[in-house]
């Protein structure tokens, strides 16, 4: 490990730091004000690590929601990493020691940060895809931290905070859009999101829509590969 490689790091999950510690601290409020306090929001952060399964976590605990309730609202809010953790079997498959906790810490963002970046030149990409999930996770459980904190000393009405995660979705769509070429598979995920929103209504439609964006993706694999300039 070098300098160079914690500075390329720090300045990749730069944008992720920023979601992630406001994100975390809307978190930790909720958390604290559900009545739970700062001890939990660690325990969830460090060994959860769910971002919006997080935020129904809160609703979840505070309802007394039975083990066959919260595994089930589990798999249907973190389906769609079974199709990022498909497409990064190739990534991971000789990352040793590192590998169960990349598949562990494989979120939305650290999969946007990864999928297509291999590190500095002659930095051991696994390292690097390591460091990456690391940093992201301190961000997130920072984050949580400061929310529970303030939770508890400071009162005042937390409604909406829960929509921060809807803000950062929409943040990284817009990064992936404005830093890469082809945005086929971007108007792809979003056209047959809405179609399956419409056809399978808002409780449904989630896995229906990542089904068919992974085969439409897997099917013009190639289409997309001969498309894509690489990014700027």
């Amino acid at each position: 490990m070098n300098r160079n490689l914690l500075k390329k790091v720090l300045i990749k999950t730069l944008p992720v730091m920023t979601g992630y510690v406001v994100l975390g601290m809307g978190f930790g409020i909720l958390l604290e004000n559900s009545g739970y306090g700062i001890g939990w929001a660690l325990a969830m952060s460090v060994f959860i690590y769910a971002g919006s399964m997080q935020y129904l976590g809160v609703s979840l605990i505070a309802s007394g929601a039975s083990l066959i309730s919260a595994a089930l609202a589990t798999l249907m809010v973190n389906a769609r990493h079974l199709f990022y953790g498909i497409s990064m079997i190739e990534k991971y498959q000789h990352a040793g020691l590192k590998r169960p906790y990349l598949i562990f810490a494989l979120t939305d963002e650290t999969y946007s940060l990864v999928c297509n970046d291999d590190g500095p030149e002659g930095a051991d990409p696994h390292l690097y895809y390591f460091l990456i999930s690391l940093f992201d996770q301190i961000y997130w459980i920072t984050g949580s931290l400061i929310g529970a904190w303030l939770g508890a000393a400071l009162t005042f009405d937390s409604t909406g905070i829960d929509f921060a995660m809807t803000a950062l979705f929409v943040t990284v769509f817009v990064e992936q859009w404005l830093t890469t070429k082809n945005h086929l598979p971007a108007i792809a995920g979003v056209v047959i999101t809405v179609l399956c929103l419409a056809v399978f209504g808002s409780d449904l439609f989630l896995i229906p829509s990542m089904i068919l964006i992974l085969l439409c993706l897997s099917l013009g694999r190639n289409v997309l590969e001969k498309g894509d300039g690489g990014h700027e």
